[in-house]
């Protein structure tokens, strides 16, 4: 708790009309492209609305011009043809334009905890390994 009373927690959140308070994501995992914040979570909402999408994960990674941009890992639903370019577009067209997802891959599974949390940090590590080249 600050001086002025607030208690800062780590979550991003919003307080309805009505009052109803909702978490939506953590501060930790926003993602700081070229100084504007983007939430996985919403990315993640966006990519799962897509017919052919059944399950999402989205993370930043470190970029030398941008700061970090937004990767996306993608389950396809079974038999869904879309490719990877236009699960992409379908983004950049419902969200504003340093939002959009940078790359995605398409994946097998998405690694979640016990409790059904993403576990972006672990998909961020191995993303960044598989792109260093081998020594």
């Amino acid at each position: 708790v600050d001086g002025k009373g607030w208690l800062h927690t780590g979550d991003v959140g919003y307080i309805d009309g009505d009052g109803d308070v909702f978490i939506v994501d953590r501060i930790k995992e926003l993602i700081k492209y070229k100084g504007f914040q983007v939430a996985p979570a919403e990315l993640e909402a966006v990519l799962l609305s897509h017919p052919s999408v059944e399950d999402a994960a989205v993370f930043g990674v470190p970029d030398e011009e941008a700061g970090e941009v937004p990767v996306a890992c993608v389950v396809r639903r079974h038999g869904a043809e879309e490719g990877e370019e236009e699960i992409v577009a379908y983004v950049a067209e419902r969200v504003a334009s340093y939002k959009r997802v940078r790359v995605l891959h398409i994946v097998d599974a998405i690694p979640k905890s016990v409790s059904g949390k993403i576990l972006r940090r672990q998909l961020r590590d191995e993303f960044i390994k598989r792109m260093k080249p081998s020594a």
